[in-house]
This record gives structure tokens, C-alpha cells and sequence, in this order.
């Protein structure tokens, strides 16, 4: 019997189908995730930084085994200033990325932005291609929910 201690009744649950299933534990690790959610939470230049390279990174991982993979930068709470037309630094870079990855997405939390347009008594534009969510953690956990893989920058 397997301990429970420190196991939630989910993941325990979880745990012991993997160890009864036999074959299908190995069919899962196979499984490809339908994407990549990578979550921008800090106005940190090295956060930011670690994003577009993972995008980039995995973008191209995937490729090369000739597999397509949809990925999702989520920018919530500081992480916003990203994606803002008015601060970022990054506006081409972003966009070159965009352009050269299809199946990239750049997604803004619609409460921070609120949150942040209410602090500074202004309007915040978004960068081209940037689209806003109600949530951003929401839309993380939407996507984890659906079979997405999760990186925090």
C-alpha cells in the first residue's frame, strides 16, 4: 500500500491508477499536450526574457520532431507591463516572435489590467496581437485543465 501521508484523496487516486493501468501509464507519457502555458507574473526583465526564449525554444523543439505545438504566454498581475503598448520594450521582438510562430499566443488578464488602469488613471493599450482574458491565473488553469502543460517564466 502506498502512504498517504501528504497525498491528496486525488492524487492518490491518481497514483494508483497509473500503478494499476500497466500499459497505459507508458501510452500517457507519450501523450503530446495539446500546448504549453507559460505564465508572465513579474515586470522583470529576466522573467520576460525566459518567456520569449522558451516560446522560441519550444517552438522549435517541437518542430524539429515534427510536431506541432500550441503555445500560450499568459501575462497577469506586474507580468502585464509586457504586453502594453505604453511600456514595453519589446514590442518588435514580440511581434517578430509572433510572426515566425503561428501557433503562438499573447494573452493579457483583463482584472490586472483594470487593476492597473484604475492605479495609474489611464488607458492601457495592448500590443498588435495581444488579446485580453477576464483572469489570467483562470485562463492558466483553463488551460492546464484541457491537457496543457505549465511553465512559470
Amino acid at each position: 500500500m502506498i502512504p498517504a501521508i501528504g497525498w491528496s484523496r486525488r492524487g492518490l487516486l491518481a497514483g494508483t491508477a497509473i500503478l494499476t493501468a500497466g500499459g497505459a501509464a507508458a501510452a500517457r507519457e507519450d501523450r503530446l499536450a495539446d500546448g504549453v502555458v507559460i505564465l508572465i507574473d513579474s515586470n522583470e526583465p529576466y522573467v520576460i526574457g525566459h518567456a520569449i526564449s522558451y516560446s522560441a525554444n519550444l517552438a522549435k523543439h517541437f518542430a524539429d520532431k515534427g510536431t506541432r505545438l500550441l503555445i500560450e504566454v499568459v501575462a497577469n498581475g506586474k507580468g502585464i507591463d509586457v504586453f502594453r503598448a505604453d511600456k514595453t520594450p519589446l514590442a518588435e521582438p514580440l511581434a517578430t516572435l509572433r510572426r515566425s510562430l503561428p501557433d503562438l499566443t499573447y494573452s493579457m488578464c483583463a482584472s490586472s489590467k483594470a487593476i492597473a488602469e484604475a492605479k495609474e488613471q489611464l488607458s492601457i493599450p495592448l500590443i498588435p496581437g495581444a488579446n485580453l482574458v477576464p483572469f489570467g491565473i483562470g485562463r492558466v488553469v483553463d488551460l492546464q485543465l484541457r491537457g496543457w502543460a505549465y511553465i512559470h517564466a
